[in-house]
């Protein structure tokens, strides 16, 4: 059974001091992704045979393409070390443990602080077994962000 990496867990001042940072990391994955799909959709149009492949097995048959893969590797690697856990990266959705009672919600145990990339600052939350579908406003937040 693979182990889970244990993760700190944050509040929301410590998330938000993260997105500056988050910002950068998230907005280069998001060029890479873009540029690695381009270059895949590229090469599909002379190699029929990349239909349907799956990222190992195009890097094996174009071994060119494994500096992009890599760089986006070590992004989301840094965004890892930082305690956060990346969801989506072309949503540009972080997720940050934390304790539910923070939020006052009534809960106790583990939930996220959830920070969409455009976001200035943490303003919602969802529970560990919910996703971005499930956000919550954290007390005091404008709900101008939660769609």
């Amino acid at each position: 059974m693979a182990r889970q990496r244990s993760h700190k867990l944050f509040n929301a001042e410590q998330a938000n001091q993260l997105i500056p940072k988050l910002e950068i990391l998230v907005r280069e994955l998001q060029v890479q992704a873009n540029a690695l799909r381009e270059r895949v959709r590229e090469l599909s149009r002379h190699d029929d045979r990349l239909s349907g492949l799956e990222l190992p097995d195009v890097l094996e048959r174009y071994p060119e393409l494994a500096p992009l893969a890599e760089h986006m590797s070590e992004l989301a690697a840094e965004i890892d070390s930082m305690g956060c856990l990346l969801k989506d990266i072309d949503l540009g959705l972080v997720d940050f443990p934390f304790q539910l009672d923070e939020v006052g919600a009534g809960e106790d145990g583990i939930g996220f602080l959830c920070w969409q990339f455009g976001e200035p600052r943490i303003v919602a939350w969802h529970p560990i077994d919910g996703g971005f579908a499930s956000r919550r406003p954290l007390p005091g937040a404008s709900k101008v962000y939660l769609n």
